[in-house]
This record gives C-alpha cells, sequence and structure tokens, in this order.
C-alpha cells in the first residue's frame, strides 16, 4: 500500500504543475482557452489527491505488502485474490434498461421511463440475487 500511495502522490504532483500550465498555455491563445481540459484536468488531480490521501491513511494500519517489503518476493503475493463472477446476463439487461431510462428522458417520453424503470427494477434484482438460485447457487 505504501508503495501504491507514492506512485498516486507522484501522479497528484504532476497533475498539479501540468494543470495550471495547460490553463496558461490554452488561455493564452486567440479562442479564448480551453475550459473543458482545465475542468477535466482539475477534476483529475483532485480524484489523484483523494486516492493519495486513502492510500496513505490506510497504509500504516495494514501490514505490509509483498510490494512494500525489501524482501518481497513475487510467489508472496500469490494465492487466492477473491472471489470472480461467472458469466452473467444480468449487467446487459440493467444497462439497456438504464439506457431506455435515459433515452426516454431525453426524448421526453415519460412512459418510456416509468417501462424501463420497472423492467430495470426487475433486472437490478435479479443481478443481485443471482447467487441465491440456480448452478452458482451458494
Amino acid at each position: 500500500m505504501r508503495s501504491s500511495a507514492w506512485i498516486f502522490g507522484a501522479s497528484t504532483i504532476f497533475l498539479l504543475l501540468v494543470t495550471p500550465t495547460y490553463w496558461f498555455v490554452t488561455s493564452s491563445s486567440e479562442h479564448g482557452g480551453d475550459w473543458t481540459g482545465t475542468a477535466a484536468l482539475t477534476m483529475t488531480t483532485l480524484l489523484l489527491l483523494m486516492i493519495t490521501l486513502y492510500l496513505g491513511f490506510h497504509a500504516s494500519r495494514m501490514d505490509p505488502t509483498p510490494d512494500d517489503r525489501l524482501d518481497g518476493e513475487i510467489a508472496d503475493g500469490a494465492g487466492e485474490l477473491g472471489f470472480f463472477p461467472p458469466f452473467s446476463w444480468w449487467p446487459l439487461w440493467c444497462a439497456l434498461a438504464l439506457s431506455a431510462i435515459v433515452f426516454g428522458g431525453a426524448m421526453h417520453a415519460y412512459w418510456l421511463m416509468i417501462i424501463a424503470g420497472v423492467v430495470g427494477a426487475i433486472t437490478l434484482a435479479g443481478w443481485n440475487f443471482e447467487y441465491y438460485r440456480g448452478k452458482f447457487k451458494h
């Protein structure tokens, strides 16, 4: 965790230097500057700062990972990494329902939003309870 915090910290410092430079260089152009790029760089800097602070605070409370130890070997990081779900159709149907909700809102078709919201609630419940029945039951 400590090495990760240092990597994110270095990236944050880099973007802290690049963002004002980018704003200054683009604002001196004849078109009035690029506010979209400046906003994107600012938000990226803040996101990296948030991750850096999180990793920095939690690194002192956790056991050192093999990356943090000088005598750490690659084999020390071997083992089970967690549970990875098998193939599932539920995310596809949830995404389609959400896209229908957004499309209905953009086209002012509120009837489509209501129907897609009901279908979305059903698909979301199916995705949440996927491992309570069938082949992959726990």
